[in-house]
């Protein structure tokens, strides 16, 4: 019995541009995964990586992600949500749409794939697979997407969810937990990065009355986050863990998109993929 391999893309934005490229890597170079977990961003990442669509991201990022239908202070107004999660699930994703979603390749790919979300209500994680997709119902990656009062909650079966990264920002426990011996983390900040938790709190006040529990999972993100990459770097120094991360996220943040840099931080990650096969190897 080979070793069990799983891949861990933690989103971040327009960030996730960066673990884009390095997946574009992967698949360029036939390197393969049993398990894949995606929090928020990393989510639609692996979505595209498990349909065996490469440069299908790259799109999304540098082309469609500068759209106002995608993003942007109208559907704010309008929907309640910064960034239009049904445009990009639904509108460009489903059958039909602008840039469907190989949904036969992703179906058939033995790859294990996890979604991260958080329920509004109990600020706890949810992992999601594969029997909640289906064809044209990308719902669970809508979930995992939305930004805690930038988006409104976005419901799966009745019951809403906020971002996977409130629950678990980064969960390299989770990989091992099903099996995994080695596992690519995919940061999209430096690895170096002390996340503050200023932000968090400013959006966890827009949420704490109606979503108390999740207000509070959003002021502690920063602290989980921060351990959970010391976390993994222990785990590095023992050979388990291999980070990927930038070493610069060339002016790209959560919500700040420009389509130069962001293909200038994809192609650090493209470039950054090939640390990957000799971690596998070894």
């Amino acid at each position: 019995m080979g070793s069990k391999i799983g891949v861990v893309d933690v989103g971040g934005g327009y960030r996730g541009v960066y673990a884009a490229g390095v997946l574009d890597y992967c698949l360029d170079h036939g390197i393969c995964f049993d398990l894949g977990i995606g929090v928020s961003a990393g989510s639609a990442n692996l979505t595209s990586y498990a349909a065996k669509q490469a440069r299908r991201n790259l799109r999304f990022y540098t082309e469609y992600g500068l759209r106002k239908e995608y993003a942007g202070i109208g559907n704010y107004i309008a929907k309640r949500s910064f960034v239009d999660l049904d445009y990009v699930y639904g509108t460009l994703s489903n059958s039909y749409g602008e840039y469907p979603v190989d949904y036969v390749t992703l179906a058939r790919n033995p790859m294990e794939f996890v979604v991260v979300a958080t329920e509004a209500e109990t600020g706890k994680a949810h992992y999601f697979d594969k029997r909640d997709i289906s064809q044209d119902d990308y719902s669970i990656m809508k979930a995992s997407s939305a930004i805690p009062y930038v988006c409104r909650p976005n419901e799966v079966g009745g019951v809403p969810y906020y971002d996977g990264a409130l629950g678990d920002p980064i969960p390299i426990e989770k990989a091992f937990e099903m099996g995994c011996d080695k596992v690519v983390l995919l940061l999209t900040l430096p690895v170096d990065t002390v996340r503050k938790p200023d932000k968090d709190q400013r959006l966890a006040r827009g949420i704490r009355k109606q979503y108390p529990l999740s207000a509070a999972a959003l002021e502690r993100r920063a602290q989980r986050y921060n351990e959970s990459v010391a976390l993994a770097r222990r785990y590095a120094a023992q050979g388990k863990v291999l980070i990927v991360a930038p070493d610069d996220t060339c002016g790209v943040s959560t919500l700040k998109r420009d389509a130069d840099n962001m293909r200038k931080l994809y192609e650090k990650g493209y470039g950054d993929g090939a640390k990957i096969a000799p971690f596998l190897s070894e």
